[in-house]
């Protein structure tokens, strides 16, 4: 599998969501998180953005937010995140076990991603994703095995205030199962919400423990 040729798509990508500001729809602000959604071009759902302001720099958020022994500790939504394979000093390839959600109307999901970390002029910082067939891991009775459409994080500094940064979530996942539509619709915004909320919280811990 040519992992090289697949990051460097997924990376265009999220860099023409993070420059597309057309068509989303607004469908949830909570804490300051701003969920929007629009139909996905890489499958039959959407797409969905959730957006907020971090106080800390994008060379410390994103490895909080992809590296295992950082996400662990943090991401309430996961059982289980590690590596399964080291591709460069930017890439590999990392499984991911959520808990059920919604008293187990989604019950437990398990994904397997290639993530590529990757800098842009500005003290920009992005993680580009999407998920992979891998033979070592494959699915198991235990969860159902999800699929992500090409999905990051891209987080820049603000201008006015280069300590805070904007932190911008892009995710398309399919879920896989027989979920209808409208608890998927109810549950990725919270989701998204969770995942920022969770990861201003995790920061903060991490500064006043140090």
């Amino acid at each position: 599998m040519d992992y090289k040729k697949i990051t460097d798509e997924v990376a265009k990508k999220i860099l023409s969501y993070n420059q597309d500001t057309s068509g989303w729809r607004v469908i949830k602000v909570s804490k300051n998180i701003t969920v929007a959604s629009k139909p996905s071009k890489e499958y039959s759902g959407n797409i969905y953005r959730g957006e907020g302001i971090i106080k800390e720099v994008p060379s410390k958020i994103i490895p909080f937010m992809y590296l295992p022994e950082y996400r662990n500790k943090w991401d309430k939504a996961l059982q289980s995140y590690k590596l399964l394979e080291k591709i460069d000093q930017d890439t590999g390839i990392y499984h991911s076990v959520t808990h059920s959600y919604g008293m187990g109307l989604i019950s437990s999901r398990d994904f397997v991603d290639l993530v590529h970390v990757k800098p842009y002029p500005g003290g920009i910082l992005t993680t580009n994703s999407v998920s992979v067939e891998y033979s070592r891991c494959p699915p198991t009775p235990s969860c159902v095995r999800g699929y992500n459409n090409p999905c990051g994080y891209v987080c820049s500094p603000l201008p006015e205030n280069p300590e805070h940064s904007k932190l911008v979530v892009f995710i398309q996942p399919e879920l896989g199962g027989m979920l209808p539509y409208s608890v998927v619709e109810t549950a990725i915004p919270t989701t998204l919400i969770n995942l920022i909320t969770e990861t201003r919280a995790g920061l903060k811990g991490l500064k006043d423990h140090n």
